[in-house]
């Protein structure tokens, strides 16, 4: 009997790093590549001035710690990013793919402007003439640009998230142009229908409901959150004492955001404690990153808000 081949004792990890542009980091540049096996042993670590690198015969434990990697890029003048765990296999190659994004980024409205804005994500033309909505949203990207980029990422990750009908930017009826219009949320009359949408997909394991959601959200009456990523899930908070009835729809006032954390020890110590303590707000950049990166990880069409990091 022929003796059994042995087993493979190491894997491969291709680490992929792009800016804010969505595009491959410039060439040229030198980033600083990390990786970190599920044991706390860095087993890569180098300068290269490449958007790509493939880390060859890292090692392959077999067991559910050690190969929970970490990945971590760095260049100067750069805000650090990483991903974990990354699950590695002999059997096959992993991959991750990492943003980077200046340390002071700017945001280009290039591909935001209202004649496109207003046929793509249709209702914050709603409740207004034509003049009037067009310059309270050219106001919006003048005078507040992280609260446009805030609700730019939300409504295009509330596109990519498919409810029993359509999604929750498909209930989405009037939006609420005041200062509750931040750079971490908005606050918006939806069909009330959405929030019976979100139950059923909680039954299908898309959200988890957050406890007595008051605490955080004054005036609220249920929220649930997505749970498919690590970090970067959308948050939906209803409102449901406020009603209005909208061009013959029954609708209740639904408040989306987006928090770093899944977990929600790590969200209330990591997030809230901190933004409480130096009167700051979640980063509409940082949640671009977060969610690119996760979206990348699961497999699933590009994260891809109608603006860029520069």
């Amino acid at each position: 009997m022929a003796t059994p081949a042995p087993a493979p004792t190491t894997s491969a990890l291709t680490v992929n790093v792009f800016d804010g542009t969505r595009q491959p980091f410039p060439s040229g540049k030198s980033i600083l590549y990390t990786i970190v096996d599920g044991r706390q042993k860095v087993r890569f670590r180098q300068d290269v001035t490449a958007s790509s690198i493939l880390a060859r015969n890292l090692p392959f434990y077999n067991d559910s710690i050690g190969d929970q990697y970490s990945v971590i890029a760095f260049a100067n003048g750069y805000k650090q990013a990483g991903f974990a765990p990354v699950k590695l296999s002999p059997m096959v190659p992993a991959t991750i793919d990492l943003m980077l994004i200046p340390n002071e980024p700017q945001f280009n409205f290039a591909d935001a402007q209202w004649k496109v804005i207003q046929k793509k994500i249709p209702f914050l033309a709603s409740g207004a003439d034509a003049p009037t909505a067009k310059k309270r949203y050219e106001d919006l990207m003048e005078d507040r640009p992280e609260a446009l980029a805030s609700l730019l990422n939300l409504t295009t990750a509330m596109g990519q998230i498919f409810l029993r009908e359509g999604t929750p930017l498909d209930y989405l009826k009037q939006a609420i142009w005041d200062k509750t219009l931040a750079q971490d949320r908005f606050f918006a009359w939806c069909d009330s229908k959405l929030i019976d949408e979100v139950r059923d997909a909680a039954i299908h394991g898309q959200f988890a409901a957050e406890p007595a959601p008051w605490l955080l959200h004054p005036g609220a009456s249920e929220s649930w959150k997505q749970i498919r990523f690590g970090e970067a899930n959308v948050q939906l908070t209803f409102h449901e004492d406020e009603k209005q009835k909208i061009e013959g729809v029954d609708c209740i006032v639904v408040e989306p955001d987006i928090d770093y954390y899944k977990d929600a020890a790590a969200h209330a110590l990591l997030e809230v404690l901190p933004n409480k303590i130096t009167g700051g707000l979640t980063s509409p950049e940082i949640v671009y990153v977060l969610r690119w990166i996760a979206g990348r990880h699961a497999g699933l069409p590009e994260f891809n808000p109608p603006y860029t990091i520069v």
